[in-house]
């Protein structure tokens, strides 16, 4: 005996067949080469109800609401080389180079970052970063998931600010600049699958090999492209037979899914057709003074798209601190900050794998959007993050090829800047040789419930299903950050 349902999945409103629907209702019929854009554009309304808290509080506005630029120092940046000098050391861990002033008074910094130097009243410094694993790929795990045991699948910052505060704007609420690489990289599902929250919040991925970057000359962004064999007149008539089945979405023994799919198809046709994403990406949009002033480099030219992409209303752009090549050099990993001396490049040397090419790169950038999103207004509201997966160790070590410090987890440094951080504060202290923390320990759940603090979520909001169990985060903000 027939049902109601059997029925409607026979022949559909408007005269069309059950075939006929199948043959429209895909993505790959619809001839949209963009299931991890469609991904990262999908609210949580489309896969399941919101968590509790998960809206933004009552009152606000999208110009209230905040965002965050995630910059990765993949591998492990030397803490004793940058945010927390030791220069009364003994002489085989403080290395060469000399701590100078800073624009607030007591605070130095190390000398190959004079412009962040002249900036330091918009950032604060945690110097009390501590967990106890020295292993990248678990390492970066913790950072990504804000947790000291995260599971396998155990979502990332990004996917949990992607489902608690998606973007209203038409772009992907969170992308991801410069894909991790090389044997310091956590597995993929930690970061570009959205782990146990779903495919739903995902980033969308720019930058799958090193020189897939905006310095690249010719780059562009591919993300937008339909199918080869679809070209727009075609995919415009597939929208229009797919509004003639419109009603169906309104009907109630509709099941979930079958409503998502139209969300995702409409928001499909929005990213492909309109120029607001289109725009975002397209770096060239930038002056040439801009983008020199940025650095004509991977980091600098991707934090500039990442401005760009948080001004457009991406929720979280996460970057990978790749400073590429040293002229002359050929590639071999974008662990930048990985600086064992085992790539036959000293740490205190002027190649792609050392401070002195690296952090000065790093230096001018990084000041540069500071001062970017200052100018534009977005400082506010836009929380900027600079750290690695852990530190290097105090000692000076002789690798297989070149001097380098090798990871350490125990103590590291970390910095914040916008969306409510005090500017010229720094937390936290390490002991003499910067080896281990002294007062004000920070764990990746603490660090990870700051970031939360800092965009307007609690970090006790359920991110689970059932609304109860599965905080966002178990940590405890550091609220002394913040004015």
């Amino acid at each position: 005996m027939s049902s109601g349902r059997t029925t409607f999945q026979k022949t559909c409103p408007g005269g069309l067949s059950r075939r006929r629907l199948l043959e429209v209702g895909g993505l790959s019929a619809v001839g949209l080469g963009l299931p991890q854009l469609l991904n990262a554009k999908i609210s949580p309304a489309a896969g399941s109800s919101p968590a509790a808290g998960s809206s933004p509080a009552a009152g606000s506005s999208p110009a209230d609401e905040k965002s965050c630029l995630f910059i990765f120092q993949y591998g492990g940046l030397s803490q004793l080389d940058s945010w927390d000098p030791k220069p009364d050391g003994p002489a085989e861990s403080r290395g060469p180079y000399k701590p100078i002033a800073t624009t607030v008074p007591g605070f130095r910094v190390g000398e190959l970052m004079p412009r962040l130097a002249q900036r330091a009243d918009k950032y604060a410094v945690i110097r009390s970063m501590s967990h106890h694993v020295p292993v990248h790929d678990v390492a970066n795990r913790m950072l990504l998931a804000g947790q000291t045991q995260p599971a396998l699948n155990a979502p990332s910052f990004g996917s949990i600010v992607s489902k608690l505060r998606p973007t209203n704007a038409n772009v992907p609420s969170h992308v991801w600049l410069q894909k991790f690489g090389g044997g310091a990289m956590p597995p993929e599902p930690t970061y570009l699958t959205g782990g146990s929250l779903g495919v739903a919040y995902s980033p969308l991925l720019i930058g799958t090999g090193h020189d897939d970057n905006p310095a690249t000359p010719g780059f562009r962004v591919q993300a937008f492209d339909t199918a080869a064999d679809v070209p727009l007149a075609r995919m415009t008539e597939r929208r229009r037979l797919l509004n003639e089945i419109a009603p169906v979405a309104a009907r109630s023994d509709i099941s979930r899914a079958e409503r998502s799919l139209s969300r995702f198809q409409e928001s499909a046709f929005d990213l492909i057709t309109g120029a607001e994403s289109r725009r975002a990406f397209d770096i060239s949009q930038e002056s040439d003074a801009t983008r020199d002033r940025y650095g004509r480099n991977p980091l600098g030219q991707n934090l500039l798209l990442a401005r760009r992409l948080i001004e457009a209303g991406v929720r979280l752009a996460s970057v990978v601190a790749w400073t590429g090549l040293a002229p002359s050099e050929k590639f071999v990993s974008i662990e930048t900050w990985d600086m064992h001396g085992n790539a036959g490049i000293d740490i205190f040397g002027n190649g792609w794998n050392g401070l002195g090419w690296a952090l000065p790169r790093c230096d001018e950038a990084v000041s540069a959007l500071l001062d970017d999103l200052d100018d534009r207004g977005l400082l506010d509201s836009t929380l900027v993050v600079l750290v690695g997966e852990f530190g290097r160790t105090p000692r000076i070590s002789k690798g297989s090829a070149a001097i380098g410090r090798d990871h350490w987890p125990n103590c590291y440094s970390a910095m914040l800047a916008g969306a409510g951080v005090r500017g010229g504060l720094v937390y936290g202290a390490s002991d003499a040789q910067a080896a281990y923390v002294k007062d004000k320990p920070v764990s990746p759940e603490d660090f990870a419930a700051t970031l939360f603090h800092a965009l307007d979520i609690p970090p006790e909001t359920r991110i689970s299903p059932d609304g109860f169990t599965t905080p966002a985060s178990t940590g405890h903000p550091i609220v002394d950050l913040f004015w």
